[in-house]
C-alpha cells in the first residue's frame, strides 16, 4: 500500500509540477497586482447597421472584423458589458481580448484588441480564459493537487512517527482556513 502510495505521489508531483509552479506564482502575483499587460491596437470599423446590444450580433461583429484582419478571436467568452450609458462587447481569451464599443456615428464603431504579454498570458490561463484544453488541464491539475495531498496525507499516516505531525498540521491548516474564511 505505502509503496502505492508513493508511486502515485511521485507520479502526479512530478508530472504537475510546471503546472503547479505556474498557478502559484501566477495567483501569488495576481493577488500582489502584478497582473502582466496587453499591447493595444485599436481602429474604427464601418458597420452595415446600428450596433444593438445583443450578444450573438455583436459577436458576428467582431469575428468578421476579426477574419479581415487575420485575427483569431478569444478563446475565451464574450458578454455585454455596460459602459455609461451604453454598452461594450467584452470578449477575453489567454492570447487576447477584444472590445467593440459603439461611437457616437452609428454605422462606425470602436474595435480595440489588447494581445497579452507572456506573463499575462499565463494568468489569463489561470483565470480559464484558455482554451477547451487549457481548462481541461486545469481541471486534470487541480483534481491531482487534491490526490498528491490526500497520498502524501495517507503515507504519513502509515508511518506512526509522522502520524502524530500530519494531525497537528492538519489541525492547524484547518484553523488557519476557518480564520481565512471569517477575517478575509
Amino acid at each position: 500500500m505505502q509503496r502505492t502510495l508513493i508511486s502515485i505521489h511521485l507520479w502526479l508531483a512530478a508530472f504537475f509540477l510546471p503546472v503547479a509552479l505556474m498557478f502559484a506564482a501566477t495567483g501569488a502575483l495576481y493577488t500582489l497586482s502584478i497582473k502582466g499587460s496587453y499591447n493595444e491596437t485599436s481602429r474604427s470599423i464601418e458597420l452595415t447597421e446600428p450596433l444593438r446590444p445583443e450578444l450573438g450580433a455583436l459577436i458576428e461583429v467582431v469575428e468578421r472584423s476579426l477574419a479581415a484582419a487575420g485575427v483569431a478571436p478569444p478563446s475565451g467568452s464574450a458578454g455585454l458589458k455596460k459602459a455609461g450609458t451604453s454598452f461594450e462587447l467584452e470578449w477575453t481569451g489567454a492570447e487576447r481580448d477584444v472590445l467593440l464599443k459603439p461611437t457616437d456615428e452609428p454605422l462606425r464603431a470602436t474595435l480595440v484588441v489588447k494581445e497579452t504579454t507572456p506573463w499575462r498570458h499565463m494568468v489569463q490561463l489561470h483565470k480559464a480564459k484558455g482554451s477547451e484544453i487549457a481548462k481541461g488541464i486545469s481541471v486534470l491539475w487541480a483534481v491531482g493537487l487534491v490526490v498528491i495531498l490526500l497520498s502524501g496525507l495517507l503515507m504519513a499516516w502509515n508511518v506512526p512517527h509522522y502520524r502524530r505531525r500530519a494531525m497537528v498540521a492538519g489541525g492547524l491548516g484547518t484553523l488557519t482556513f476557518v480564520a481565512y474564511l471569517l477575517l478575509g
